[in-house]
């Protein structure tokens, strides 16, 4: 079975790559670097040729209203019509969960129109929808900043570790099509605020974190339904506290 991962080079597209090889699967981690462009459609044919499977993780290079729109909309229809010559048999997308319930964000805007896009293609599909990484948490922080101070939101989210997602979508990749959504977080609801402020801490960030129920993450106000997920998700297993334990030891 050859399995293409389009945004092999990034985070979860390595990590994917890897869990993928151990099972000694045909693959092919395409990405910009490899002469695979989604923009342009330019490697496509040829990087999707014989392939089972196409799981994309790609990521756009700006979060602009505009530009990201324009990014998973041109990609995603470009990904599709090449997955749909190549004959492809599962289409599996990484989304993220509670895109449809902000439309105030630009980016999660663009993540629905992606999802509506592979909803109303023929290739058959399985939209896997995670919550937020831990390894995002440090641009959550930058993205929220005012000087020297961080305001974020008490809304609960429920995030994931990166491995747990990759060992998720290699689950999904090797599996019979949903032609639907499914959701997937870790195991534990916390605060948002709360869980900047202790990731700072374990890094040595002195910046202070202010929990603020108006302040707003990539331009969404949030409340604890906004971007937890929804009844009978997949729980990673990694807790945060043993995430977090890397730095903490790094520390000492």
């Amino acid at each position: 079975m050859k399995i293409v991962i389009i945004g092999g080079s990034g985070l979860i597209g390595t990590k994917l790559a890897n869990k993928l090889r151990e099972s000694n699967r045909e693959l092919v981690a395409a990405s910009r670097t490899s002469g695979v462009d989604t923009l342009t459609g330019k490697g496509l044919s040829e990087a999707m040729a014989g392939a089972r499977v196409v799981v994309d993780v790609a990521n756009s290079p700006s979060f602009e209203d505009a530009a990201v729109l324009r990014f998973f909309e041109t990609s995603t229809r470009n990904l599709l019509r090449a997955a749909a010559d190549a004959g492809v048999g599962h289409y599996v997308a990484l989304s993220i969960v509670g895109a449809e319930r902000l439309p105030d964000s630009g980016y999660l805007r663009a993540k629905v129109a992606q999802e509506t896009l592979i909803r109303s293609a023929k290739v058959p599909y399985t939209i896997v929808r995670a919550t937020q990484f831990f390894e995002f948490l440090g641009a959550i922080a930058g993205s929220s900043a005012a000087g020297a101070t961080i305001r974020l939101p008490l809304a609960r989210f429920q995030p994931i570790a990166a491995d747990d997602v990759a060992a998720a979508l290699a689950d999904v990749a090797v599996g019979t099509p949903a032609n639907g959504m499914m959701e997937l977080a870790g195991p534990e609801a916390i605060p948002m605020y709360e869980l900047v402020r202790r990731f700072l801490s374990a890094t040595g960030d002195p910046r202070p974190v202010v929990a603020d129920a108006h302040a707003r993450y990539f331009g969404a106000e949030l409340d604890d339904h906004s971007l937890t997920p929804g009844d009978n998700p997949r729980l990673g297993p990694t807790r945060f506290d043993h995430w977090l334990s890397q730095f903490e030891t790094a520390a000492v």
